[in-house]
């Protein structure tokens, strides 16, 4: 894996990360509010669901290109 690769990856992600704030701050604010609220094993769990998604979703695509 190159360089330009990480930092494509690091700059898909703050693009990704910045399109709710841009669209909707509103909403973001509701979010935020509403996690701080949430117990630590869910959030914990739903982290653990996600980074389970993007490793899959990285080795399908690593091993089909």
């Amino acid at each position: 894996m190159a360089w330009s690769d990480l930092l494509a990856a690091l700059a898909l992600y703050l693009i990704l990360e910045g399109v709710l704030p841009f669209l909707d701050p509103q909403r973001l604010r509701r979010i935020m509010l509403s996690l701080a609220n949430v117990a630590d094993a869910h959030l914990r769990l739903w982290g653990l669901i996600s980074m389970s998604a993007g490793l899959l979703l990285l080795y399908f695509v690593r091993a089909h290109a």
